[in-house]
């Protein structure tokens, strides 16, 4: 058993995180301000024997004793990080000095949560780790993309300069039960939409592409870098099967039985045309790959949407929203 700290825990990804590492049984302290996080991803857990709740912003320092660190600790949709740009930044680069500095004084192995924003608008397709990126350093998403970078950066001075033992996980679009409804990421948008039966609001022509990533196939793939030794470049953890906006549209309409129409609206600043993961890194290094397909992760992510939205489970609170319960 371990004693591991996950900043951004009561996040849609920490949750889960949470979940398998109790789970395992370890002991597990869950770090979050609770600005786009939420009790009710996490309340399932609140009285678990092995987990304890630390209200806190990773933006200031804080020291606590634990052996390894997943800093998830960071708005991860547009809607999110461009509500507030410079809260954004600084928690992509002061939250990742207080957790390295933390990792430093108590020899902990930290987890950097990067993404796969790093390689911007990409001219490389699919993108490689070695790839390094091609991002509007000025632009609307410049505060989530470049504040990774930067991250990214200081893990790896940290880990050359301190020794500190450091990993990156470069994430891919990732989905599944938990995520917020009103996150405006594009599963989560159209599963709302069309069981509310609305349009489904399509950005551009639809034909730009994205990978979807189960999150339980997530979850694997940051506890198996996490548990890797001595690797310590940037690894892409996402699914490679690429499909274009208007194929999703299309599967969630069919999984609905919905006849909702598709609405086209104008495409936003510097959002990336294509986006597929090289995961060859991954098979070697880790062994790992994903195993849920996206027809299957659907079916889940709907349900989970059609029970919240019928009052059958609580759904996360709005973000922003005050949670000081």
């Amino acid at each position: 058993m371990k004693r591991v700290l996950v900043t951004g825990g009561a996040g849609f990804l920490g949750s889960h995180l949470i979940d398998r590492l109790l789970d395992q049984g370890h002991e597990v302290l869950c770090l979050d301000n609770f600005f786009t996080g939420s009790r009710e991803n996490i309340r399932h857990v609140l009285k678990h024997d092995h987990f304890e709740l630390v209200r806190h912003d990773v933006v200031e320092p804080i020291l606590l004793e634990v052996e390894t660190i997943y800093n998830l600790a960071c708005p991860a949709s547009p809607v999110h990080y461009q509500y507030n740009s410079v809260k954004t930044i600084k928690t992509s680069v002061m939250g990742v000095i207080n957790m390295l500095g933390m990792a430093k004084r108590v020899k902990a192995r930290i987890l950097q949560a990067s993404t796969s924003e790093v390689y911007g608008d990409p001219q490389v397709h699919p993108q490689q780790e070695d790839y390094w990126g091609h991002v509007n350093p000025i632009g609307v998403r410049s505060c989530y993309d470049e504040g990774k970078r930067a991250a990214e950066t200081l893990i790896m001075d940290y880990h050359r300069q301190n020794n500190v033992d450091t990993r990156i996980a470069r994430i891919f679009n990732t989905y599944g039960p938990r995520m917020a409804a009103n996150d405006g990421r594009v599963v989560s948008n159209f599963v709302v939409q069309a069981l509310e039966g609305k349009s489904l609001t399509v950005y551009g022509d639809g034909s730009q592409t994205r990978s979807f990533c189960y999150v339980s196939d997530l979850v694997d793939g940051l506890m198996r870098l996490m548990n890797t030794d001595g690797y310590h470049l940037p690894v892409n953890i996402g699914n490679p099967n690429e499909f274009t906006i208007l194929e999703l549209a299309e599967e969630i309409r069919t999984q609905i039985g919905s006849s909702v129409e598709i609405r086209f609206e104008e495409l936003p600043q510097d959002d990336p045309k294509q986006r597929k993961p090289d995961i060859t890194r991954a098979k070697d290094v880790l062994e790992w790959e994903p195993k849920v397909q996206l027809k299957e992760g659907l079916q889940h992510t709907i349900s989970y949407f059609d029970r919240a939205l019928k009052g059958e489970i609580a759904m996360p609170r709005s973000f922003g929203a005050s949670d000081s319960r």
